[in-house]
C-alpha cells in the first residue's frame, strides 16, 4: 500500500502576531504611497488650488488643477498655454490668502508637502502665455485686439464682455522670459499691470512650475483644459517679423 502523506497545517499565528502583521503591512503600503506621491509631485505632476477670478471662466476660485511639471522649459511652452509660476517680482505683495486654522492647518500643510492635497497660490500665480521670447506684443490695434509680431489675434477664452486690454502696452519679450495675461482681463494684475507700475512685467521661464492641463475639482467642472494654440496659429515667429 502506498502511504498517504498527510499535509500538516501551518501553526496558526497568535492574535497579537496577526495584528502586528497587519499594522506592518499597512505601514509599508503607506510609506510606498507617500514615496510615489512625492516622486510624482517633484518630477511629473502637482496639484494647485485657484485662489482668484483672474483666469475666469477658464479657471475660477477654488478650482483644483493638475500641472504637468515636465512642461517648464522654452521648448515645451507655447503661446496660449496656461501656466503656474513662482512670483517673479513681488506680484503678490499685499495679497492675503486664507489658510485653515487649528489642527487642520498642519494636516493641510502636510498634505500639500507630499502632493496629496493641492497647494493654493501661496507664492504662485496662474496666467496664460501671450508672448514668448522675442515676441513683439502690443495693444490695441484699430480693431481693439492684441497684436503679436504684427498679427491680430481673436481670443475666444476671454471672460464674456472683457476687452482684450483696458491698458495700452507695446513690448518686446526679452530672452528667457514670457508675457502673461489673465483671461479675466479687467480683474487680473498680470504682465500689463507690473510693466506699468514696476517697469518689468515679464516672467522668467525658470520660474515656471509647469503647464496646467486638467481641472480635476469640483467634479462638475472636471475637464481637460482646452488647447488654444489655434488662436496663435497665424502669428509669425519673432525672427520672421
Amino acid at each position: 500500500m502506498e502511504e498517504l502523506e498527510t499535509k500538516r497545517e501551518k501553526p496558526r499565528k497568535s492574535l497579537p502576531a496577526r495584528i502586528f502583521g497587519s499594522i506592518f503591512e499597512f505601514f509599508v503600503v503607506a510609506v510606498i504611497s507617500l514615496f510615489v506621491a512625492v516622486l510624482l509631485k517633484t518630477y511629473l505632476i502637482q496639484p494647485f488650488e485657484i485662489p482668484s477670478e483672474s483666469m475666469a471662466r477658464t479657471l475660477i476660485t477654488d478650482d483644483r488643477i493638475l500641472v504637468n511639471k515636465l512642461a517648464n522649459s522654452e521648448s515645451r511652452l507655447h503661446r496660449g498655454d496656461v501656466v503656474v509660476f513662482i512670483d517673479p517680482n513681488n506680484w503678490l505683495a499685499g495679497v492675503q490668502l486664507q489658510e485653515p486654522t487649528g489642527p487642520g492647518k498642519y494636516i493641510n500643510r502636510f498634505g500639500q508637502a507630499i502632493g496629496i492635497l493641492p497647494r493654493n497660490a501661496g507664492n504662485h500665480l496662474v496666467k496664460r502665455i501671450i508672448g514668448m521670447p522675442g515676441d513683439h506684443v502690443e495693444c490695441c490695434s484699430a480693431n481693439g485686439k492684441l497684436k503679436i509680431n504684427g498679427r491680430e489675434i481673436t481670443e475666444p477664452y476671454l471672460y464674456p464682455g472683457a476687452a482684450p486690454s483696458d491698458t495700452e502696452f507695446n513690448v518686446t519679450v526679452p530672452a528667457g522670459h514670457l508675457w502673461v495675461m489673465g483671461d479675466n482681463r479687467s480683474n487680473s494684475k498680470d504682465s500689463r499691470f507690473h510693466q506699468k507700475y514696476s517697469g518689468f512685467g515679464f516672467v522668467p521661464i525658470k520660474n515656471v512650475e509647469g503647464r496646467a492641463w486638467l481641472r480635476m475639482y469640483p467634479f462638475d467642472r472636471f475637464a481637460r483644459l482646452k488647447d488654444e494654440s489655434s488662436v496663435f496659429s497665424r502669428v509669425p515667429a519673432a525672427k520672421d517679423r
